[in-house]
């Protein structure tokens, strides 16, 4: 339960953490107020699900796998993300 000091997380809140949260570069207290979060939202327990598998799959893909326009086109849309 979050104080008056310090608000709970949204999911919008959690699909911008989630990548600090799962390489463990998150402050304790973001850390806490994430599980808490977790704890109540299933959907947003399927999207840490969903990335943790992601990770565990494109881990293994080699960067020559990928095509050098299919990269720069993701990269392109990660920098205009935000």
């Amino acid at each position: 339960m979050a104080t008056a000091d310090v608000p709970e997380l949204t999911c919008k809140d959690v699909v911008e953490l989630v990548t600090d949260y799962v390489e463990g570069a998150l402050s304790p207290l973001d850390r806490s107020r994430f599980d808490e979060h977790l704890s109540t939202c299933p959907y947003c327990q399927i999207y840490l699900a969903q990335m943790r598998e992601t990770i565990r799959t494109l881990g293994h893909l080699p960067e020559e796998a990928v095509a050098p326009e299919a990269l720069e086109a993701l990269l392109a849309r990660f920098r205009r993300w935000r």
